[in-house]
């Protein structure tokens, strides 16, 4: 379904049910919120609006920004190339080191200072260079009908959609979002449910359950992002599970992500994540099998570059968000063995680089240009 209009306060959804109460109950999360007319799940941004559940920011931006693709991040998928990022407000999770609370823990709607319709968003893409657009900043799942809608208009245009996501979602909404993006970061906070309900307020199966959706029921590529915290989420225990079930459930060509935390939102007296931390999380995910794991939120060339699992060759080389070497065929395969290497690849790669270039997009698109 295309919208042009620019921004619609309360916009119809259709993950929902009432109750024998008198409430309505949100169902396109685990949280299945309740609501009476006039309350806001804890998301912030579904609502209960004359008896039914209405998403309060469709087509409203915390902002938009042209971002490397690794930035999501992105290994695999059209390396190099620019990506037009952006976000709305809210989140149904609750972490306590949230790294974008101003704009997920946002209650304040002068943060949505940008308007744009999906078209809008989709010939923007096109005119600044783009070959995809993210969802990110804060998580897609809570304005799924705008992502959707938007994703669409992109396609048409050639733009691919990529969901910059936490997974936690019900079954249906689920299949119906994934139905439409092409690329996926999932962030998989951790591997156990302590730290799920005590440090996100939410659970771990159902992420479990998002992952194991999209490596087995979808041709989406997906990666997964762990941000690992001292104290916390740290141990190696917990890093041979997490790993090991990857392996096990999802395969050895998932691509996995470490980065690094920095003390924020309700976490500041939490250090920051060493690079040795980072590095042994890493040494454990090859250990058990995983070919592609990667280092993040820090320098370090040699975590950052794909390595071919057949003959060892450095495939991608890269120092942060910087492709330094490239050493892959146009199709993906090994330039010394010719062993496919995971991933969407499609030509040479992109020179974006590192750059993260702000950009205002005017009413109508009259104007479109960095900010």
């Amino acid at each position: 379904m295309h919208v042009s209009q620019q921004s619609i306060e309360n916009f119809p959804t259709r993950y929902w049910h009432r109750l024998a109460d008198g409430r309505v109950q949100c169902d396109v999360c685990p949280r299945a919120c309740k609501l009476r007319e006039g309350q806001q799940g804890l998301c912030f941004v579904r609502a209960c609006k004359d008896g039914e559940v209405v998403l309060t920011t469709y087509g409203r931006s915390s902002g938009f920004c042209v971002d490397p693709i690794e930035k999501k991040p992105l290994n695999h998928f059209l390396p190099g190339t620019p990506v037009l990022s952006f976000g709305t407000a809210g989140c149904n999770l609750a972490c306590k080191f949230c790294q974008n609370w101003d704009m997920s823990k946002s209650r304040e709607m002068d943060t949505l200072a940008d308007a744009a319709s999906p078209e809008d968003l989709a010939r923007a893409a096109v005119q600044l260079g783009c070959r995809s657009v993210a969802f990110t900043y804060n998580d897609p799942v809570i304005f799924l009908e705008y992502a959707i809608d938007t994703a669409q208009a992109c396609h048409e245009r050639g733009i691919k959609a990529v969901a910059v996501t936490a997974g936690y979602i019900c079954d249906q909404p689920r299949t119906d979002f994934f139905r439409h993006m092409d690329a996926a970061n999932v962030d998989l906070k951790a591997f156990t449910e302590r730290f799920y309900h005590k440090v996100t307020g939410s659970h771990l199966q159902p992420v479990l359950e998002t992952l194991e959706y999209l490596r087995h029921e979808t041709e989406v590529w997906f990666e997964i992002t762990n941000l690992i915290i001292p104290g916390e989420n740290d141990s190696d225990e917990e890093l041979e599970q997490m790993t090991q079930w990857i392996v096990d459930t999802l395969g050895p060509e998932v691509p996995l992500h470490f980065t690094a935390f920095h003390p924020d939102w309700k976490m500041t007296d939490t250090p920051a994540t060493p690079p040795a931390t980072l590095s042994r999380a890493r040494n454990i995910g090859l250990k058990n099998g995983l070919r592609y794991v990667y280092t993040g939120n820090v320098h370090d060339e040699n975590g950052g570059t794909t390595v071919c699992h057949g003959c060892g060759a450095p495939l991608v080389v890269r120092d942060w968000y910087v492709l330094k070497g490239w050493h892959l065929t146009d199709d993906g395969r090994c330039e010394s063995c010719g062993l496919p290497c995971a991933g969407v690849f499609s030509g040479p790669p992109g020179d974006w680089g590192a750059r993260r270039q702000p950009v205002r997009l005017k009413a109508g698109l009259s104007s479109i240009g960095f900010a």
